[in-house]
């Protein structure tokens, strides 16, 4: 059997995966509007991969301007089953150094309801667990992955997303590492909450950038300072996903590809038209 494709969203630092065969650059027009950019699809050692730049190329928008609905169901209408989240974030504890990789399997949520972060609404009412918001198969892959390249990865741990574009206060920074979170990030929600509501495996290559601005021994967070690590860590991520593409099975073990079995709340006679097709893809073999 043939993998499904494989999808890999860029952060700030990635904005195209080299070694590609079979390029193409796909734009597409989706229910919910624009996707932040064209995919790149292609070949990566034998799979079909589907890439995206989160803020777009050149680095264009915001983190609350980025059309999460849009890419992950652009994703969806390529046929990802999976997608690799590649994100630049603060450490919040002493033993993740920047230049270090850590793959969250939690997220803490902290944007201010400002983002779109379901499909559902207009008449159609779902809810979907999220208890454990990344999928463990996914994120065991990307653990393996980096450790055969040779990055430092801690396994495990919370992803703080905060509204942005701003970085911390002092205080808050304190704050939240009172809380027990491990990394900080603007973007993983609701990234992560429409991956699931798709039926997209999703987890995070969190690249550690700086420790916020709450170590007193370090210079606080400057754009400057992320992008020097960020220029190192690329090429450590990229590493990490052309491993993890070879080892990446054609089947799901875990049960992310019927996280929508039980989620829809509204008798589907209720529903409207226009909200029922632009439903159809996520919940179309549920309904029909």
């Amino acid at each position: 059997m043939s993998k499904p494709a494989i999808g890999v969203i860029g952060g700030s630092g990635l904005y195209e995966i080299e070694g590609f065969s079979e390029v193409e650059e796909v734009r597409l027009e989706t229910p919910f509007g624009e996707p932040s950019d064209a995919f790149i699809t292609g070949t990566l050692e034998g799979a079909r991969l589907v890439f995206l730049p989160r803020h777009g190329r050149g680095h264009r928008l915001l983190p609350s301007e980025v059309p999460y609905r849009a890419n992950i169901h652009g994703m969806k209408q390529l046929g990802v089953e999976r997608i690799i989240s590649v994100s630049a974030v603060g450490s919040m504890k002493e033993e993740i150094v920047p230049g270090h990789i850590v793959i969250p399997d939690q997220f803490f949520d902290r944007t201010q309801g400002r983002r779109a972060s379901t499909f559902f609404g207009e008449g159609a009412v779902g809810h979907v667990q999220f208890a454990d918001p990344v999928c463990a198969d996914l994120a065991q892959v990307l653990v393996d992955s980096s450790r055969e390249v040779g990055a430092t990865v801690h396994q495990g741990g919370t992803y703080i997303c905060i509204e942005g574009p701003n970085f911390s206060t002092r205080a808050e920074s304190n704050i939240y590492r009172s809380w027990g979170v491990d990394v900080i990030g603007m973007t993983n929600i609701p990234e992560a909450r429409l991956a699931r509501e798709a039926e997209i495996c999703y987890a995070t290559v969190a690249l550690a950038t700086d420790y916020d601005c709450w170590h007193q021994e370090h210079d606080d967070v400057s754009v400057e300072a992320v992008l020097a690590i960020i220029q190192k860590n690329v090429a450590t991520a990229r590493g990490i996903i052309k491993a993890a593409v070879r080892r990446i099975g054609a089947e799901r073990p875990c049960g992310c590809g019927e996280a929508l079995q039980y989620a829809l709340m509204t008798h589907k006679d209720l529903i409207p038209a226009a909200t029922w097709q632009k439903l159809d893809l996520l919940m179309g073999k549920y309904l029909k």
